[in-house]
């Protein structure tokens, strides 16, 4: 049996124009930027540098204290 993940259709890529990020349409990215593409549906949403720091950092943080709640030493009661 496969085990399920909860990291679904994530990658890291390069650009091939000149678009926007998502997260923030100030954020220009260039021909050849490495961006974060994330599945949204049947499509792809990019992400520049800056802004895929920001969302890794804070998924990193949301999975780790999902794992210390089911880590045994934090049993409940």
């Amino acid at each position: 049996m496969a085990l399920k993940s909860l990291v679904i259709g994530v990658r890291i890529d390069e650009t091939l124009k000149a678009h926007n990020c998502q997260a923030n349409a100030k954020h220009r990215l260039q021909h050849g930027d490495r961006r974060l593409k994330v599945r949204n549906g049947r499509s792809w949403d990019h992400y520049c540098g800056s802004c895929a720091a920001t969302i890794l950092s804070r998924d990193i943080e949301k999975l780790t204290v999902l794992q210390r709640e089911f880590s045994p030493a934090t049993k409940r009661t």
